[in-house]
């Protein structure tokens, strides 16, 4: 029996789904209603284009990037001060300028849909401390701007930092915008991260301002964040005000700290002024809107810089086009406020959608908290992780039966590569007629590289398309394009939400080398790092990262598909693999699997799981050694983390290889540790 929260359900082995099975088609009248057909045919209406399909929409959208930017910019009425002089000043990565002479707020563009249905909801919210409850456009645009009037009071303006230390919360999202609506540069940083975590976080930013919670729950257990919040500011001397919100006790006495302390009831009370008046800062092109953080497994996390008007025309095409969202839409996307999937949720607003936020486990009291949210909240668009639904696969949970989820249309699985038999498990458990869709970008552009399309049918695995406007391509090692073979997944032309910067790299070394050192012979070719396959209907298949690839023999193998092969055992809940390069040329490749309790790693079982390799995939999948592990380490953002135990196991020490703070379930690495001390000789060669 395997245990999912308090519910105990028999452990279910999915049945094999081959990669690229045909599992839906849209149906007429939903491709048709569709935004992105709406935007094609205006296109052909408004601009004398000949568009007749999406594959022709994203040929000419690559094509003439300065054409299709610049009809996004007019099909969604950008909001700008001053007209822009130029869509795109030169083709050319790192360092495209975009919408020179324009001056626009991402924040008004989340909030302008308010005067159009000020009583619905904008936001609706939940967690394991209350029950379903709902904020209106008017009560949020309210609640915003005196927020925004209050920290221009306390000096916060244009370029000044702002940064939270809070749960996934409509106090979070009021923050955020408040910050970005008076020019300020918003960062965050969930409190499930440790002190240490944060305080690599935001020292690259020097906050002025953090706003922090006493602490959170999770999964029936409360944390408190006191201390945590103490020694953030005593590191960071940068603080000049805490906004203190007691969210787990309302008693919470804020810690002593340095800064001056507001509340933020206090705050929230009206400000001198009619809030109508409010005025949103509107900045320049290359203004920044936030700093994004890498996950920093492996070393201090990189702290992406993005502009206010990048962001917005991504997110405003991302939104309607690649999620289906117009104005009532109700969208879910489980997520922590550390991870860009929040940033995308909150996003929603620009449509007129409504973002429904969650804060806590996904599986407690019971595996069936997200979808009776879903229910309740009569949500169109749910997203989660692929390793969420391999949990409710596994434990045999079938959400049909308990509820109706009668608006529920779509789908979004992000975080990690999405098998096979995670799309098929949608149709069998879920829902026979929905959009299932996986999409694949980052952090480092706020948004999808692969993405999806209402237009396309749905095949097993496959992330149906590229984005508008993402000029990708899959490489080889000598940087030919690939059709139908596993390589490098490259742009090749600018988008508006790369980095403008990195925080705290004067020289753009940092930058540069993370991306754009990939392909010495072709400079100025972004290398994003997965390893990726697109095929000739153009779908695309992530295998995972390419710094975790295997590769045996010449040949290299995406981590993916062994993942997906030995879980099919019943008696393996998880499993991680790595590749280590040894002395001498020799490569060593150790898998380690999390059993099902009662279950042992014996010779017999040794065997299966081998024999289920060679037959699911080939006979160079078979791992060197087979181990069993209590825990597979994973990120905060539910990643599994694959390079730094590899960089551990090849000599790193544990303070090198990974953080702590940034890991899921941190005793999970002390077994590695012990591992490594234990088989030094072997690993050494």
């Amino acid at each position: 029996m395997a245990s999912l929260g308090s519910l105990r359900v028999p452990v279910v082995t999915p049945p094999a789904i081959a990669e690229g099975q045909w599992l839906w088609s849209p149906h007429d009248a939903f491709v048709a209603d569709a935004p992105v057909e709406h935007f094609r045919r205006w296109l052909n209406a408004r601009r004398g284009m000949d568009l007749p399909d999406y594959d022709a929409l994203w040929a000419w959208s690559v094509a003439d990037l300065e054409g299709f930017w610049a009809a996004i910019w007019d099909y969604f009425e950008v909001r700008s001060e001053t007209p822009y002089r130029c869509v795109l000043d030169r083709r050319v990565m790192p360092g495209a300028l975009w919408f020179e002479g324009a001056r626009v707020n991402y924040a008004e563009h989340l909030l302008r849909h308010a005067t159009l249905a000020p009583d619905a909801p904008a936001l609706m919210f939940a967690s394991e401390r209350g029950v379903l409850g709902r904020l209106s456009w008017r009560e949020l645009d309210r609640q915003v701007r005196q927020l925004a009037t209050q920290l221009r009071a306390l000096g916060i303006g244009p370029g000044d930092h702002v940064a939270a230390f809070m749960p996934n919360i409509p106090q979070t999202a009021i923050a955020m915008m408040a910050t970005v609506a008076v020019g300020a540069i918003w960062s965050t940083a969930s409190p499930e991260f440790g002190a240490s975590a944060v305080i690599d976080r935001l020292r690259q930013v020097r906050p002025k301002l953090l706003f922090a919670v006493d602490g959170y729950r999770f999964a029936g257990q409360d944390y408190s964040r006191v201390e945590e919040v103490r020694r953030i500011c005593a590191q960071l001397d940068s603080i000049e005000q805490l906004v203190w919100l007691p969210y787990l006790d309302a008693d919470a006495i804020p810690p002593p700290v340095h800064a001056q302390v507001r509340l933020w009831t206090t705050l929230l009370r009206s400000p001198d002024g009619p809030v109508e008046d409010f005025r949103f800062e509107r900045v320049a092109h290359d203004h920044p809107l936030w700093v994004l953080f890498s996950s920093g497994t492996t070393g201090p996390p990189k702290a992406i810089v993005h502009s206010h008007v990048g962001v917005l025309v991504e997110h405003l095409k991302l939104t309607a086009f690649h999620v289906g969202l117009r104005q009532g839409s109700r969208v879910l996307y489980h997520s922590t406020t550390g991870w860009m999937m929040w940033n995308v949720l909150i996003a929603s607003l620009l449509q007129g959608a409504t973002a429904v936020l969650y804060d806590g486990s996904p599986i407690e009291p019971d595996p069936l908290v997200l979808w009776r949210i879903a229910d309740q909240a009569g949500v169109d668009v749910l997203g989660v992780s692929p390793a969420y639904v391999q949990i409710q696969q596994r434990g045999g949970v079938r959400p049909c039966k308990q509820f109706a989820l009668e608006r529920l249309n779509t789908v979004l699985l992000a975080g990690a590569p999405s098998m096979p038999e995670t799309f098929a498990w949608f149709y069998q458990a879920v829902k026979a007629d929905l959009w299932v869709t996986s999409q694949s970008g980052g952090t480092e552009v706020a948004s999808a590289l692969a993405a999806a399309t209402p237009t396309h049918p749905v095949y097993a695995g496959e992330i149906q398309t590229r984005a508008l406007g993402v000029d990708a391509e899959v490489w080889d090692d000598q940087g030919r394009a690939q059709i139908d073979r596993v390589g490098e997944l490259v742009i090749r032309s600018p988008m508006p939400s790369m980095p403008l910067r990195f925080a705290d790299d004067a020289d753009g070394r940092r930058y540069r080398d993370a991306y754009f050192t990939g392909y010495p012979q072709h400079p100025g070719v972004w290398r994003h790092g997965d390893y990726m396959k697109l095929n000739a209907r153009g779908g695309c298949y992530i295998y995972g990262r390419s710094d975790a690839m295997l590769n045996r023999y010449g040949v290299c193998i995406g981590t993916s598909e062994i993942y997906r092969s030995v879980e099919r055992v019943p008696e393996v809940l998880d499993s991680l693999v790595v590749c280590c390069e040894m002395a001498g040329g020799r490569v060593f490749i150790p898998m380690f699997v999390k059993l099902r309790a009662g279950c042992s790693l014996d010779v017999t079982l040794r065997e299966r799981i081998a024999a289920q390799l060679r037959s699911d995939c080939s006979p160079r999948h078979v791992p060197d050694q087979i181990y069993a592990v209590d825990e597979i380490p994973y990120t905060l953002t539910g990643k599994k983390m694959e390079v730094p135990v590899r960089r551990l196991l090849m000599g790193a020490t544990p303070a090198q290889a990974m953080s702590r703070d940034s890991t899921m379930n941190p005793a999970a690495i002390d077994w590695f540790v012990r591992f490594r001390e234990r088989h030094l000789a072997m690993l050494s060669g």
